[in-house]
């Protein structure tokens, strides 16, 4: 499942710091790490997660089967704006904001033994 937030007015670089934190983690833990993490990102991430899972639902996934696969932060269009400095000149500010695209998926739940991948090794160097 897929879920994007467009025109969110932070910078990206700091964007980032929060969704690379639940990139490749279980969706339960992910939004525990989101709760309690002190950035003002955490919170648009946290709600883009909870509609993906919502999603995700809809769709007859489990959000215990589910994990972050990736989340992408990517530039949106900047505000630019000027501030005046001295002697009749300016400086220009930039508002830069983002586009967040979350992606789910679904885990592995069949593990593999670990001593049949061994045997399996084996018998392909003895032919």
């Amino acid at each position: 499942m897929k879920a994007t937030l467009k025109n969110y007015r932070q910078s990206p670089r700091k964007v980032r710091l929060v969704a690379n934190l639940v990139k490749g983690k279980g969706v339960r833990q992910a939004e525990a790490e989101l709760f309690f993490l002190p950035k003002r990102a955490a919170d648009p991430v946290a709600k883009l997660l909870a509609s993906a899972v919502a999603s995700a639902k809809l769709a007859g996934s489990e959000a215990e089967n589910l994990i972050v696969k990736n989340v992408t932060v990517d530039k949106a269009p900047t505000l630019k704006r000027i501030m005046p400095r001295a002697r009749g000149s300016a400086s220009r500010i930039n508002k830069r904001s983002s586009h967040i695209t979350l992606t789910l998926a679904e885990k592995n739940t069949e593990k593999v033994s670990s001593k049949k991948v061994v045997k399996k090794a084996k018998a392909k160097k003895t032919k």
